[in-house]
């Protein structure tokens, strides 16, 4: 009985000590996201002395104007920036005269389908939805984009016979699909009731 019972602890210390040589063995944490705080949804109207339009913007974005593009003068005094400083993106605007020839519809329309299918090179894909509101003269196409593209969404809104608007949302940093995704959504409702709201002047 005694030598049964050392030999049961032999074996016990012998697995002990052979535990205690071995590494800990680490389970994978959940990947965090930082806590992001939306701003309350409040609006101001837009309304800037180069613009032929009105709409709503919201309170916590600032507008910055375009001067040139890529060292170019610019066509029209139109172009702007809306800023979101709070979230590191932008929505470039760009507005343009329908003119006969050097800027018609079908051809700033065409352009407009260019420029987002553009992003297919990266995009997993993109969902194009109609925009027309007949008592506002307004028309167009609005563009979502899903997958590693440089813009999740853009538009295009036009009277077909004055005027014409491209917007292109843009995020000044890398962001995981996961972490970006409540922050898209955030500025999408921006986008779809400034472009509700848009007036021609």
């Amino acid at each position: 009985m005694i030598k049964s019972t050392s030999s049961l602890l032999s074996i016990s210390l012998a697995i002990f000590l052979l535990g205690c040589n071995q590494s800990p063995i680490y389970s994978p944490k959940p990947r965090g996201y930082p806590r992001i705080i939306f701003p309350t949804k409040s609006l101001q109207i837009f309304n800037e002395p180069d613009c032929p339009f009105t709409f709503f913007t919201p309170e916590y974005t600032f507008v910055e104007k375009e001067t040139t593009f890529f060292e170019s003068p610019l066509e029209n005094s139109c172009w702007f920036d809306l800023v979101y400083p709070q979230f590191n993106a932008r929505l470039h605007c760009s507005y343009f005269d329908i003119a006969a020839e050097q800027n018609s519809f079908e051809k700033l329309k065409t352009d407009a389908f260019k420029m987002a299918d553009w992003h297919n090179k990266r995009a997993n894909y993109i969902d194009e939805f109609p925009i027309n509101h007949p008592k506002a003269k307004i028309a167009g196409h609005l563009f979502f984009i899903d997958g590693p593209a440089a813009t999740p969404l853009q538009f295009y809104i036009t009277d077909s016979t004055q005027h014409f608007l491209r917007g292109a949302l843009y995020f000044n940093q890398a962001m995981e699909p996961d972490s970006m995704a409540p922050i898209y959504d955030f500025i999408k409702l921006d986008i779809l009731t400034m472009i509700e709201s848009l007036d021609w002047n």
